[in-house]
């Protein structure tokens, strides 16, 4: 944790002379596509933050899947060893055992036990799991006894299944309350959050959050371009590590969550300011609403713990869709290559046979949060005119190009190796394609032709997109075309579902068929 306690040792003056320039490089806006240099101390507190922490979402979740499946076993289990009459009781009671189980997470779910708090108790919320349990119990014997008689005949059965249920979920809710306690001290599962603005009301946020009971918030750092007469470079003990310009590149150093912006309603211009540079970021933004007398309806605030905020943007593809999409990509990813590796074997022997030097192609591009990923493709140039950086884009008639090339990148041939990068989790299926790292527009980096254009990067990038079955593929030989590009990837960003997903996927066959802009 990078807040200064009583008896650290720390260089304030060294911090000082560190951002002394903050105001200059305050005027510095984030339209470029060349990263902004952090200072040494913000990439040693970025160093620290570089792995990833356990989602509280992901955790509720799959302890809802856990007891559910859990309290299923035990009436099974009991079942084994009080066998009740009929020749159906064990059908009935794995019926009712499902119903039963269901009813008991439903039941949990509404009487608030499965929020982060609740689970750090230990025993104040004991009795409402066990009411939860007994009441679901109840419901669905008595369903169960007025459907099929034959249910009241295993009531010898039902006492022991009520007292294993309720003994697990008192000794599960006491070792997840124990697991989360320790996760919380050790870091594990925190939500990071950097402070958008310095001076008093980043100090009154701080401390109206320290005073949280159940506190998860870890605060990384305060970022604002003022310099220190206006916003001190220490704020309630936590120090101000730079401009917003290198919020922008510490964010993508390491897994922030959210970004606070902690600025008041009134200061409407320099929060629009800063929104233009911050939303390019795959992090939750929100404004800080505690300290406005301008007050909404309650359903316009989310909180963290009881302290009000406005949702600005919210991370794209978020804990269960995450999990979801990463599910479709493995999937479909293992049909492809079942279906599609004659094809890839023979581009292989044919690239091999017509031109010296190896099958694959690796290129440097932009991924996720602009990380650089290593791409693989069939290889469509001559070895010894391959440009890996992608600066030179491949044009009609390129001279570069065998002959066995152009028919793989007019079919798109050339991409399928690009589904073993899926299965390492550098690209998804579909997504906003990934783009060379030189990639230019006329002699332009595509940051600098289109603003916002990072904005693409927060979500991982795809085999195949919706610009390119919209026909935004190929050469990018002008303005427009990346534009569009843009445009119709932030668009599928904003609109993601799986369905979206599946759609993309099974048009692309047919969309590919178009090879106009494709050389």
């Amino acid at each position: 944790m990078n807040k200064l306690e009583k008896g650290d040792q720390f260089d304030v003056e060294a911090l000082r002379k560190q951002v002394s320039d903050i105001e200059v490089r305050g005027a510095v806006q984030e339209n470029s596509s060349e990263p902004t240099e952090i200072n040494p101390y913000a990439r040693q507190i970025a160093e620290q933050f570089r792995d990833g922490t356990h989602s509280p979402a992901i955790i509720i979740g799959q302890l809802r899947l856990l007891e559910f499946l859990a309290l299923f076993a035990i009436a099974l289990t009991i079942h084994y060893f009080w066998p009740g009459e009929g020749n159906d009781s064990t059908l009935v009671l794995a019926g009712m055992a499902v119903i039963a189980s269901a009813l008991t997470v439903i039941g949990l779910q509404l009487a608030d036990t499965y929020t982060i708090p609740a689970l750090r108790a230990k025993l104040r919320l004991m009795p409402r799991i066990v009411a939860a349990w007994t009441i679901a119990l109840l419901l669905s014997v008595g369903l169960f006894g007025l459907i099929r008689g034959t249910a009241w005949a295993m009531v010898d059965a039902y006492i022991p299944w009520f007292v294993a249920g309720a003994l697990f979920l008192a000794a599960e809710r006491f070792v997840v309350a124990y697991a989360i306690r320790n996760w919380a001290r050790n870091g594990i599962m925190e939500r990071r959050a950097v402070i958008v603005g310095g001076g008093e009301p980043a100090k009154d946020l701080i401390r109206v959050l320290e005073q949280q009971a159940d506190n998860d918030i870890r605060v990384c750092g305060i970022f604002d371009d003022r310099g220190e007469k206006r916003s001190p470079i220490m704020v309630a003990g936590y120090p101000k590590l730079g401009t917003v310009a290198e919020l922008v590149e510490f964010v993508r150093l390491t897994r922030i969550d959210m970004l606070i912006i902690a600025l008041p309603l009134s200061a409407e211009a320099r929060i629009y300011d800063l929104l233009k540079k911050l939303w390019v970021l795959p992090v939750d933004i929100r404004l800080a609403a505690h300290a406005n007398r301008l007050r909404f309806r309650p359903r316009a605030y989310s909180h963290v713990g009881s302290v009000p905020m406005l949702d600005i943007f919210k991370k794209p593809i978020r804990d269960w869709d995450s999990v979801a999409k990463r599910g479709f990509d493995i999937f479909f990813t293992i049909v492809a290559l079942a279906l599609l590796w004659p094809i890839m074997v023979a581009t292989a022997i044919a690239i091999k046979a017509t031109s010296a030097g190896p099958v694959f192609f690796m290129q440097k591009r932009h991924g996720f949060n602009n990380e650089i990923i290593n791409v693989f493709k069939f290889r469509s140039m001559y070895t010894n005119m391959a440009d890996p950086t992608g600066k030179a884009a491949v044009t009609k008639g390129d001279p570069r190009v065998t002959r066995v090339g152009r028919f793989i990148r007019k079919t798109s041939i050339d991409e399928l190796p690009q589904l073993f990068n899926v299965l390492r989790g550098d690209l998804s299926l579909v997504g906003p394609r990934p783009h060379a790292v030189l990639a230019q527009a006329r002699d332009r980096a595509f940051g600098d032709v289109v603003e916002g254009y990072f904005a693409r990067h927060r979500v991982k990038p795809g085999v195949t997109g919706w610009a390119q079955i919209n026909g935004w593929r190929g050469e990018v030989d002008n303005d427009e075309k990346i534009k569009f590009r843009t445009a119709y990837d932030l668009y599928y960003i904003e609109n993601w579902s799986l369905w979206f997903d599946l759609k993309i996927l099974f048009l692309t066959p047919i969309r590919l068929l178009n090879t106009e802009n494709a050389y």
